[in-house]
C-alpha cells in the first residue's frame, strides 16, 4: 500500500461510531466495560477481549446481539494474536481498538531496600504486562485496520492505549510501573508517525486514581487521602469518566499521537512513604 493520497474534507469528517467494528481489550470489568457498553450503545459492534475466567461472556451477553466475548490472556502473544484475528474475523474487520488491560506491579517497593535490589522478574512482567502487551496488540488490531475503507478524511482506524499519570512522576516505589506506564505513551506516540500513511490514529490515555479494581475496596478515608492532590472534581474517577474519553478520541479526527491526562488536575509531589525499608 502506497502512501495516503490527500482527499478532499467533507462537513463531517469524524468517524462515526455507528455501525463500526471495536476491540476492546479487557473488556470484562472496570474502564474497559464501561467503554464497550458505550460504545455498544453509540451503535458500533463489540468484540470483548479478556481472560477465560472474566467476566467478559456476562458483560456481551448483557450488551446483547452487538457484543462477542473472545477469550483473551495477554501475556500470551500468540494467543493474543489469534484472538485479535479471531475478533477481526467475527466482526468483519476492525475499526477501533481500545487496550485497557495491563498490569500495576504489585506493592510499592524501592529499586534498592533492606532486602535486596527490586527482583528483575517483577520488573520485567511488569514490562510485558504493559509495553508489550500494549505493543503486540495494536501492531495486530493495525494489520486488520488496514484493510478498511477509509472515510472521506482518509481515516481507516484508531487505535487508544492506556497509559497513567505515574508516567510522569511515578510515587516513590512504583519504578516499574511508572517505566512501564511511560513506555505505553511513548509507544503510541511513535506508533501514530509509522500508521499515518494507511490512515491509523494512534492514541495514550493516562488515567489517575479511578474506583476499580482494589481501590474499588478502599473506605471512604483511605480514597479521601489518596484525592488530596487532586483539583476538581474531588473524587475517584468513573469507568463512565473513561468511557467518554475514550468515544471523544474516536470521534475527533484531530486527536492523533498523543497521551491524555484524565485526572481532575492531579499532580503528584514527591513523598516518600517507604522510609522504613532503607537499610
Amino acid at each position: 500500500m502506497g502512501p495516503k493520497q490527500a482527499l478532499p474534507v467533507s462537513e463531517k469528517v469524524a468517524m462515526d461510531i455507528e455501525g463500526k467494528r471495536a476491540v476492546i481489550v479487557g473488556g470484562g470489568s472496570g474502564l474497559a466495560k464501561a467503554s464497550a457498553e458505550l460504545l455498544a450503545k453509540c451503535g458500533a459492534r463489540v468484540a470483548i477481549l479478556d481472560l477465560p475466567g472474566s467476566a467478559g461472556a456476562a458483560v456481551a451477553a448483557d450488551i446483547g446481539a452487538a457484543a462477542a466475548f473472545i477469550p483473551c490472556d495477554i501475556l500470551d502473544h500468540e494467543g493474543t494474536e489469534s484472538a485479535v484475528h479471531d475478533a477481526a474475523r467475527l466482526l468483519g474487520g476492525i475499526d477501533i481498538a481500545a487496550n485497557v488491560a495491563g498490569g500495576g506491579g504489585g506493592s510499592p517497593r524501592r529499586t534498592i531496600d533492606a532486602t535486596g535490589p527490586y527482583p528483575l522478574e517483577r520488573f520485567r512482567h511488569t514490562i510485558e504486562a504493559n509495553i508489550v502487551a500494549s505493543f503486540n496488540l495494536s501492531r495486530l488490531e493495525a494489520l486488520h485496520m488496514a484493510k478498511a475503507t477509509p472515510n472521506a478524511d482518509g481515516e481507516r482506524g484508531v487505535i487508544i492505549n492506556t497509559s497513567s499519570i505515574a508516567a510522569f512522576g511515578g510515587p516513590v516505589g512504583m519504578v516499574g510501573y511508572a517505566a512501564a506506564k511511560a513506555g505505553v505513551a511513548g509507544l503510541s506516540q511513535t506508533m501514530a508517525r509509522d500508521l499515518a500513511p494507511y490512515g491509523i490514529r494512534v492514541m495514550a490515555i493516562a488515567p489517575s486514581m479511578f474506583d476499580t479494581g482494589i481501590l474499588k475496596d478502599l473506605d471512604d478515608g483511605q480514597k479521601a487521602a489518596l484525592l488530596t492532590e487532586t483539583l476538581f472534581p474531588k473524587r475517584m474517577g468513573l469507568p463512565s469518566d473513561f468511557a467518554l474519553l475514550v468515544k471523544a478520541i474516536i470521534e475527533n479526527p484531530m486527536l492523533n499521537g498523543g497521551t491524555i491526562r484524565l485526572d481532575a488536575g492531579t499532580r503528584r509531589a514527591v513523598k516518600d512513604d517507604l522510609g522504613d525499608q532503607l537499610f
